[in-house]
């Protein structure tokens, strides 16, 4: 089993649906920034714009006004890979500058605008799949072909797309977009099938972390879902996944420590 990198996940919002805002303070999202790193964060994921099912989208002023400090600050004192979590080709460009080297597109790079950026920094990408709009992609999600045929084939015409677009393959990530516009049977079908995203040939990334298919198979908010991310991870980590997307990174660092130890030979 290779050892997954950790993406601690930083919302610098004040509506996330997990964080409920408590890093929208500047100061705050930034010691928070560093206690990700401190605890074993390989990279770490700043957003400014909540992506939740239903959430408004912002205008990207807003967007960079929340972003642009935090990625400044983390870039002059970590030695950490930085992701701007954003749908904003705008927002990207001015996140690289600052330091950024990695885009996270929950809109899987539909704008052409952010396929060029992508093209032009060399930045790698996270490329998600979601159905609709934040605001709409829960509103009965349907896939007639089901789940995974309907993904296997998004995710050959969107590579095709980057790659004509002047992305190089060694720039791209692929992330099947657990609860983006996804019913409960949706995202369990995905995690049972990860082996056939990673045989893709491109490394691939899973964010489940506390999110609420798992709180309604099992009863629970999302703020006492922590075992059950845990325990889907372990799966993802032991099926080739190579970056786990998680709001608890000291805890997840531990389990894959165990894990590397359980699996060598």
């Amino acid at each position: 089993m290779a050892k997954p990198k950790i993406m601690g996940i930083l919302n610098v919002t004040p509506d996330s649906f997990y964080d409920q805002g408590q890093f929208f303070d500047v100061d705050k999202a930034i010691a928070h920034g560093k206690l990700l790193y401190s605890q074993g964060a390989d990279i770490i994921d700043i957003g400014g714009e909540s992506t939740r099912p239903a959430a408004q989208a912002v205008s990207a002023e807003i967007e960079l006004k929340r972003v642009l400090p935090i990625l400044e600050a983390l870039h002059a004192e970590l030695p950490v890979q930085l992701s701007i979590d954003t749908m904003k080709a705008k927002v990207a460009a001015s996140a690289i500058e600052k330091g950024a080297t990695l885009i996270n597109d929950v809109s899987g790079f539909v704008d052409p605008e952010m396929r060029a950026l992508a093209a032009s920094s060399r930045a790698d990408i996270c490329v998600m799949h979601m159905q609709g709009r934040p605001e709409n992609m829960q509103q009965n999600p349907y896939y007639e072909e089901g789940i995974v045929p309907f993904l296997l084939k998004w995710f050959e015409e969107r590579l095709e797309l980057l790659i004509q677009s002047g992305v190089k393959e060694s720039q791209i990530i692929l992330d099947p977009g657990i609860g983006f516009g996804k019913t409960v049977a949706d995202n369990l079908e995905i995690i049972q099938n990860l082996h056939r995203f990673k045989a893709i040939g491109f490394p691939l990334l899973l964010g489940v972390s506390r999110k609420s298919f798992m709180g309604k198979i099992v009863n629970k908010p999302s703020n006492a879902l922590l075992l059950e991310t845990i325990a889907i991870n372990t799966v993802a980590a032991q099926c080739g996944v190579d970056i786990l997307r998680v709001h608890d990174v000291r805890e997840h660092r531990d389990v894959l420590m165990l894990l590397e130890k359980l699996t060598e030979t």
